[in-house]
C-alpha cells in the first residue's frame, strides 16, 4: 500500500493531547526511557518505586526531555514475563503522578489492558515492542482516536530473540514488517499522522545488523513514518566499546547524533540532557548565518 502525500506525513505525528510539528524544529523528539522496574537493564532498578520514578520523571522534564516513556516490564533479553496485575501496580502510580506534567506520556508494554488502562488514565502513546501483535492490542490502541503508536519490529520473542538472529537483508525485510503492521492498522481505520515506527535495534538483531540498520538509517524513512532510533546504552556499544552498561553515555549520545543526522525523528534515551544538549548543538550549527 502507497499513500498520497507520502512525503508530507513525517512532517508530523499526533499522539493523545499533543501534535509534534517537524517543521517548527528540526531536531527530534528526545523521548526519555522511565522505567518503574526492579531489574531494569539500564539503573539497576534504582527508581522502582512510583516516587522515585516520578522524581526521575521530572528532572528529565527540567532537562527538556520532550516525552516520556513509562514501562513496567523489563525488556532485555531473557527477561521473564510479569503479570498484568504487577505490571499495572508499578506504573499506574506513575502515570497518575505526571500525566499533568505538561509533558506528553507513552506507555511500553505490550499487554492489550495495560494499553487500555494506560490510554484512560491520561497516556499519550502506545510504544509496543510486539507492534501490536499480542492478542487485543489493536482494538485497544483503535479505540483511543487520537493516541500516538510506535510499532516495533523484533525478530522472534524477548526469550529467543538474541539467539542468532538471522536474515536475508536486514534493511528490507525490517522496513516490510513495518510497512505491514502500518498498513493493517490504517486499513482498519487508524490515522496515518498517529503512527511512527521503531526499528528495534538489539531486538532480535546481531552485532552485524545493528551497525548495518544504523549506517542505513534514511533507508527506513521511504515508509513516510516518523522513525524513533532507539539504541541508548545498548549491548551493542558495550560490545564495541567494552564498556559496562553505566559507561556508555558518550557512545549512546555519539549514537543519537548519527542517527538524527540520517534521519531519526524520535530518539529513545536514558540521558536526556547530555542528549538534549548534542541535538541543541547540532540544529544551532545547522541553521546559524554564516559569519
Amino acid at each position: 500500500m502507497r499513500y498520497q502525500g507520502q512525503q508530507e506525513r513525517s512532517t508530523t505525528w499526533r499522539f493523545g493531547r499533543f501534535l509534534f510539528d517537524f517543521t517548527k524544529r528540526k531536531r527530534p523528539i528526545v523521548m526519555g526511557i522511565r522505567n518503574a522496574t526492579p531489574d531494569s537493564f539500564s539503573d539497576c532498578g534504582k527508581f522502582s518505586t512510583a516516587k522515585d520514578a516520578i522524581a526521575r520523571a521530572e528532572v528529565m522534564i527540567a532537562d527538556g526531555v520532550d516525552l516520556i516513556d513509562i514501562g513496567g516490564e523489563s525488556t532485555r533479553p531473557g527477561a521473564d514475563p510479569v503479570r498484568l496485575q504487577e505490571e499495572l501496580d508499578r506504573v499506574r502510580p506513575v502515570i497518575e503522578g505526571l500525566k499533568n506534567c505538561g509533558v506528553p506520556l507513552s506507555i511500553d508494554t505490550y499487554k492489550s489492558e495495560t494499553m487500555r488502562r494506560a490510554l484512560l488514565a491520561g497516556v499519550d502513546c502506545v510504544n509496543d515492542m510486539w507492534a501490536l501483535r499480542q492478542m487485543g492490542s489493536v482494538h485497544s490502541v483503535s479505540e483511543s482516536h487520537n493516541c500516538g503508536i510506535v510499532l516495533m519490529h523484533m525478530q522472534r520473542d524477548p526469550v529467543s530473540m538474541q539467539f542468532n538472529p538471522e536474515y536475508k537483508n536486514v534493511i528490507a525485510e525490517v522496513n516490510q514488517f513495518l510497512k505491514e503492521r502500518a498498513d493493517l492498522l490504517i486499513s482498519m481505520g487508524s490515522a496515518i499522522e498517529r503512527i511512527a515506527i521503531d526499528l528495534g535495534f538489539s531486538f532480535g538483531k546481531s552485532l552485524e545488523h545493528n551497525p548495518n540498520m544504523l549506517r542505513n538509517f534514511a533507508d527506513f524513512s521511504s515508509l513516510g513514518f516518523p522513525v524513533l532510533a532507539g539504541i541508548s546504552r545498548k549491548s551493542m556499544i558495550g560490545k564495541i566499546t567494552g564498556k559496562d552498561t553505566n559507561e556508555r553515555v558518550a557512545p549512546s549520545i555519539a549514537e543519537a547524533v548519527m542517527a538524527a543526522d540520517r534521519g531519526a525523528k524520535i530518539v529513545r534515551v536514558h540521558d536526556v540532557a547530555e542528549t538534549v544538549d548534542a541535538l541543541k548543538l547540532c540544529e544551532a550549527i545547522e541553521t546559524m548565518g554564516s559569519v
